[in-house]
């Protein structure tokens, strides 16, 4: 079984910056691929940045430019430094990691969602 749990998330003014963290526990053998997506009110769930193992990252246009990811391996963690938000920025912003466990199997684990408001 593999945990996520996130933090960072909150209200911030129109201009303002971030930062989200995730930190994976439990029965964890490779971390493979991490990612970031968020889900605003009345939109379907949508990626916005994700980093492999080889650290390759990709972006969501809407955030090239803004938003960075990255991990740090010996921590488990997986973060997303947002700057320069723009009210719709605004979302429940979700952690998505798969590994491979403790079997060798691979698992695609979702994180409870922490909520990102951008507003003045």
């Amino acid at each position: 079984q593999v945990r996520l749990v996130e933090s960072g998330g909150g209200l911030v003014q129109p201009g303002g910056s971030l930062r989200l963290s995730c930190v994976a526990s439990g029965n964890i053998y490779v971390l493979l691929d991490m990612a970031w997506y968020r889900q605003a009110p009345g939109k379907q769930r949508e990626l916005v940045a994700r980093i492999a193992m080889s650290f390759n990252t990709d972006y969501a246009d809407s955030v090239k430019g803004r938003f960075t990811i990255s991990r740090d391996n010996a921590k488990n963690t997986v973060y997303l430094h947002a700057n320069s938000l723009k009210p719709e920025d605004t979302a429940v912003y979700y952690c998505y990691v798969k590994v491979l466990d403790l079997s060798g199997d691979p698992l695609e684990v979702w994180g409870q969602g922490t909520p990102v408001t951008v507003s003045s």
